[in-house]
């Protein structure tokens, strides 16, 4: 059922895309914005995964330099019938984590200082769990596409409204208001966020699940996610919105306004679901 819900708004919101195009420049419009989706999406398969750890200078080790850590990588990662991915650690103090890459061949597991200090070996293997599972199912790529065409929304509908405070981009032959149009093009990335929130709310559940079964006990996680939620709010980290769906916790829960608009569900029912059965 997720993965059906999931489909069916990564589809609404390069539809909806498509329509910003349309609305701004008319057919033609509507062309371009096919073309510049298609090409921020083939950018966001190859390159957005590279250039995340590069953002938060996350250096690679192996089983010498980070022998827990590697383990439990390598044990659940063949559990789960993948290919060994590539293990990282991040120089951050918020306890956090990660998983990136475009498919389970090139992927990539990366946690913080921070996470490492705090959990237990059990906890840690819940949360490995959840990023394994994440690259099992191919929800980096799926969400990274959502994000990266999000962002295409808010740039075009900023430059919409540009174009129709100046009189241009808009269709003469149309009798759309201008200015219906240029409220539309505020509400639109607005829009965008919310599906882009709902896909990835949707994977974060399904993840939970299967990584909570992969651990091999559904509270090692949970117990992880509440140490992670307490930690989060009082240890700051450097990220950016636009990559904050990729963590395991939202890495940016302190700020109200950020929390109000995350892409992550609340952790008490992510703990609620987790714990449902036992």
């Amino acid at each position: 059922m997720n993965g059906l819900k999931t489909t069916v708004l990564l589809v609404a919101l390069t539809l909806f895309f498509l329509w910003v195009g349309r609305l701004i420049g008319g057919q033609q419009g509507m062309t371009i914005a096919l073309i510049f989706a298609l090409g921020m999406n083939a950018f966001a398969y190859w390159f957005s995964d590279k250039m995340v750890l590069r953002m938060y200078h996350a250096q690679e080790v192996d089983e010498s330099t980070a022998p827990e850590l590697y383990g439990i990588v390598r044990r659940l990662s063949t559990k789960a019938g993948l290919p060994m991915p590539k293990v990282y650690i991040i120089p951050q103090d918020q306890p956090n984590a990660f998983a990136t890459g475009r498919n389970p061949k090139h992927a990539a597991v990366a946690a913080t200082q921070g996470i490492l200090r705090l959990l237990t070996p059990e906890e840690l293997a819940g949360v490995i769990g959840h990023e394994l599972s994440h690259v099992k199912h191919r929800d980096i790529l799926i969400s990274s596409v959502a994000a990266t065409v999000a962002a295409a929304i808010s740039y075009l509908a900023q430059m919409g409204q540009w174009a129709l405070i100046f009189g241009g981009g808009r269709d003469r032959d149309r009798d759309e208001s201008p200015l219906a149009a240029l409220l539309m093009m505020f509400i639109a990335p607005i829009i965008a966020m919310i599906i882009q929130m709902a896909i990835s709310r949707s994977r974060e559940y399904s993840a939970d699940q299967s990584g909570a079964e992969l651990a091999g006990n559904p509270r090692f996680l949970s117990n992880a996610l509440r140490k992670l939620d307490y930690a989060s709010k009082r240890v700051p980290m450097g990220a950016t919105p636009a990559t904050a769906h990729m963590f395991i916790v939202n890495p940016l829960s302190g700020k109200f306004l950020l929390r109000l608009f995350s892409t992550h569900p609340p952790i008490e029912d992510r703990i609620r679901r987790l714990e449902g059965g036992l």
